[in-house]
């Protein structure tokens, strides 16, 4: 997708693909009693086989110098790609709580959707919030994802027609 294709693409998010949902809640356990951070990242509806205009949240990017404790991440804004595809975020509560803190919601303005994911981490232990902070719904869908190969499978001229749009 080139640079112009993205800007006028479907901005509605209809859900998060169950694949990904699954990967943060473990990426969340493992990193217990550390907070998990991360950026929500979207792909079209359409090119994973729904018949709807719109995103399904399908990658979580991670980024690099991400700095963790039981209470807080904090992320080197420095290192946070400047994406059109970036939604929202994601982080964990260790404490179980899945409630935004006061310093969640000065992180919210970036993006959409954004995700708190609460220990024990089970498949009912988090919430969606909108960038105010007020709870919203984000449904989980059942997607097939591109296999990771697919994600490296481009040409030159791939890159020459992105570049093209820079």
């Amino acid at each position: 997708m080139g640079l112009f294709d993205a800007l006028f693409r479907s901005s509605e998010i209809l859900g998060i693909a169950e694949e990904t949902l699954e990967f943060v809640l473990e990426s969340s356990e493992e990193t217990h009693p550390n907070e998990y951070m991360g950026f929500l990242r979207g792909t079209e509806a359409n090119t994973l086989g729904l018949e709807r205009d719109g995103l399904v949240i399908t990658d979580i990017l991670v980024v690099p110098g991400t700095e963790s404790n039981s209470v807080s991440a904090t992320v080197r804004t420095s290192m946070i790609p400047n994406d059109v595809k970036a939604l929202g975020s994601i982080h964990s509560h260790p404490n179980g709580v899945v409630r935004p803190s006061s310093a969640d919601l000065e992180t919210f303005g970036r993006g959409s959707v954004h995700v708190i994911i609460g220990a024990p981490y089970r498949r009912s232990d988090w919430q969606a919030f909108d960038s105010q902070g007020e709870p919203t719904q984000l449904n989980v869908l059942d997607v097939e994802l591109p296999e990771s190969e697919e994600f490296f499978d481009f040409t030159q001229a791939d890159i020459d027609e992105d570049m093209q749009w820079e």
